[in-house]
């Protein structure tokens, strides 16, 4: 229980160092990072930015309802419980640690030279994978597959995009079909093998020239841009690196005072 308080006190000190994203508005009320702890006690060690974008959607969800029950509850008057009372007087000595914590935090420095040589030491962490921008219309059979490949055989190069989003629109039975099979952008893991093959093994404005096999169907690939891979610049990475050097050094400032305080203590196990 101490490591989960330990967890939210650390992500509310760097959370109130920055400034808050609202993610939404319930009532009147911004659902912001300060209302998105909850998920530091389920999955201390994650960090939210790194979610894929359905699982912070299923997040900023569950810290919605949160909020609504929240409001609901206030409406009970519990604050003039005695219950109440009691809990949040045991709740002041982590109040206070939290608010001694934010000011040690507030009080750490970290130069320009320091953030560069720890992203120079950490880029193996800023990989951009390679990423590919694609459309795809899905079918049932290798048949139909091969019909509509032999449709976009008959336009010319130039108008091929325009003739996929055509096809798409009228044969795909993917979601994607209404936006003409638009895939948006993707990594490699992020498909099958085999549909990221063929994805990638195409060049930028083409299209595969056979049927691709998945558990889901058949499949036309149309590739309309690929990005290699790279790293994440000095100046996207600056803001977080900084962070996480602060809580590095705030971490060892913490130990170091602890242990000092340990050594001047009176402490009896029982």
């Amino acid at each position: 229980m101490k490591k989960i308080l330990l967890s939210l006190c650390l992500a509310g000190i760097l959370i109130s160092s920055l400034n808050a994203k609202v993610y939404a508005v319930v009532n009147g009320e911004e659902i912001t990072d300060k209302d998105m702890l909850f998920l530091q006690q389920a999955m201390p060690n994650v960090d939210f930015n790194s979610l894929p974008k359905e699982m912070q959607d299923k997040a900023v969800e569950q810290a919605i309802e949160r909020k609504l029950l929240t409001i609901e509850a206030k409406k009970d008057k519990l604050e003039d419980t005695q219950e109440y009372k009691d809990a949040l007087e045991d709740f002041k000595d982590t109040m206070v640690l939290e608010l001694w914590m934010r000011k040690k935090v507030d009080d750490i420095k970290v130069s320009d030279s320091e953030i560069k040589k720890y992203y120079n030491d950490n880029k193996d962490r800023l990989i951009v994978p390679e990423t590919a921008n694609a459309r795809h219309i899905l079918v049932d059979s290798e048949k139909e597959a091969k019909d509509i490949i032999k449709q976009l055989n008959e336009v010319k190069a130039d108008k091929a995009e325009e003739k996929f989003i055509e096809l798409a629109k009228k044969y795909s039975k993917d979601p994607s079909a209404a936006n003409g099979g638009d895939l948006g952008t993707f990594a490699k893991d992020k498909m099958v093998p085999s549909f990221s093959k063929a994805a990638f093994d195409l060049k930028e404005n083409t299209y595969t020239k056979t049927p691709v096999k998945t558990d889901f169907g058949y499949h036309i690939i149309f590739l309309k841009t690929k990005n290699p891979q790279s790293v994440v610049s000095y100046e996207e990475a600056k803001p977080r690196l900084e962070q996480e050097l602060k809580l590095i050094k705030f971490r060892e400032n913490v130990s170091k005072i602890a242990q000092d305080l340990r050594k001047k203590a009176k402490i009896e196990m029982k």
